[in-house]
């Protein structure tokens, strides 16, 4: 895959990195949790130096609440560089569903929060050196199927094979412990389109408008389609792992 794609605004990409070596990315609930912070925070235009720190001075542990009551408290005008749509960090890699909005925009998010999270990363857990295996691949989606497959296996596939290891290879043996599995994990988006969580870092009202998904009933579905079908082997050149 060539990895400097030309990203084009108004275009979804998929995006993907993993630790160095297959090394962990995440030691802890902690590192999930400032994992997330920096999708949110690192997605402005604006500088964001410092911010972490003293928001993590001034407050303690820096919780997604904390983060949103500092935003709506500051009357903060972001101007986001990327529109994300989903994503799921696990232990040793992560996946992003991005949409361009402006010429450069992924570069410098990518660029921003690459760097701000290997830093913390690194000073937390006294290492030194890159973190990430390179620099992060990218795919365009063409199409609202592969939007649609590429959902599903970011949102549910990733974490169920937590449980089930071989689950993209041989598919699914029990289907209502994957999909339990999903609901359940705090560090991927199943739970905002499912309804039971807000997100201040996806744009969901985008890809439900995009792919017909006018309710969570809805969007369970086709979830549960695309699994008992394996749809998602479709768009392998697409999944990047």
């Amino acid at each position: 895959m060539n990895r400097r794609i030309k990203f084009i605004p108004g275009k979804i990409y998929h995006i993907y990195n993993r630790g160095v070596a297959k090394c962990s990315i995440c030691n802890s609930e902690a590192d999930f949790w400032r994992f997330l912070q920096g999708l949110c925070l690192f997605n402005d235009k604006s500088s964001v130096s410092n911010i972490l720190w003293q928001l993590e001075r001034n407050r303690g542990r820096l919780t997604l609440n904390v983060l949103k009551n500092y935003i709506i408290a500051g009357g903060k005008d972001r101007k986001p560089l990327v529109r994300i749509l989903a994503y799921c960090v696990m232990p040793n890699h992560f996946h992003l569903l991005v949409e361009e909005l402006e010429e450069g925009g992924i570069t410098k998010f990518m660029h921003k929060f690459g760097g701000g999270y290997a830093g913390y990363f690194n000073k937390k857990h006294n290492r030194v050196g890159g973190l990430f295996q390179g620099r992060y691949q990218a795919v365009p989606v063409d199409s609202e199927k592969q939007l649609l497959y590429l959902l599903v296996y970011i949102n549910v596939i990733n974490p169920g094979q937590l449980i089930e290891p071989k689950l993209k290879e041989e598919g699914i043996k029990d289907m209502q412990k994957v999909l339990h599995r999903a609901e359940e994990y705090l560090f991927g988006t199943h739970q905002e389109y499912l309804g039971k969580r807000g997100s201040l870092i996806i744009d969901k009202a985008r890809l439900t408008e995009m792919l017909g998904l006018e309710s969570p009933e809805k969007y369970r579905e086709l979830v549960e389609d695309v699994l008992k079908n394996k749809k998602y082997t479709e768009i392998g050149y697409l999944l990047l792992e």
